[in-house]
């Protein structure tokens, strides 16, 4: 996707398009780094936006491995549709986050093993972030991890609220510049 278009989608979304460009590679390594490919069996992407943390995925996974990818913005959910057409065991979903675990039950599953997650929640409204994050928490497995990244820590208190441990690392080669935070059940 075009640069161009996803600055639009920025404009014309900002509440629900949480950045100016879409996000590095350097980033999308960051976030899936602490990912057992071998061990997962679900994982879930939240926000998927232009698919380059869904492509990281993709790349790294297990053959059998379903990857359920939630997006909220048609024009993205298209986007990536288009894009990831012949990809197996891919599911792309236009919908919401915090209705997780109606999309798992419906594909067979009662729990993810990670949920990857490019919401921008320092920007969502209270009320929507706390109905995701109890949604990724009661839809991971023990054992499972929520992987987020956010351009400040302004909701790093109300994420960990929902996880027992928080792991944060920097970004620098990203525009703006990220914290990924690896979070814990």
């Amino acid at each position: 996707m075009g640069t161009l278009r996803f600055i639009w989608q920025y404009i014309t979304r900002p509440r629900s398009v949480g950045a100016i460009a879409p996000s590095s590679r350097f980033l999308a390594r960051k976030m899936v780094q602490g990912v057992d490919f071998t061990q997962a069996k679900c994982i879930v992407e939240f926000g998927p936006g232009t698919g380059v943390f869904t492509r990281e995925l993709i790349a790294r996974r297990q053959e059998g491995t379903v990857i359920i990818a939630i997006e909220r913005n048609a024009d993205f959910c298209e986007i990536l549709r288009k894009q990831f057409a012949d990809i197996a065991n891919l599911h792309i979903i236009n919908g919401s986050a915090d209705q997780v675990q109606a999309y798992l039950a419906e594909r067979g599953f009662s729990h993810a093993c990670y949920i990857v997650s490019g919401l921008p929640f320092a920007s969502l409204p209270r009320e929507l972030s706390e109905a995701i994050l109890t949604q990724a928490r009661v839809s991971l497995r023990e054992g499972g991890q929520f992987i987020t990244f956010q351009y400040t820590l302004l909701r790093k208190d109300l994420i960990a609220r929902f996880f027992s441990s928080i792991e944060v690392k920097r970004e620098l080669r990203n525009l703006p510049p990220a914290y990924v935070l690896r979070c814990k059940i």
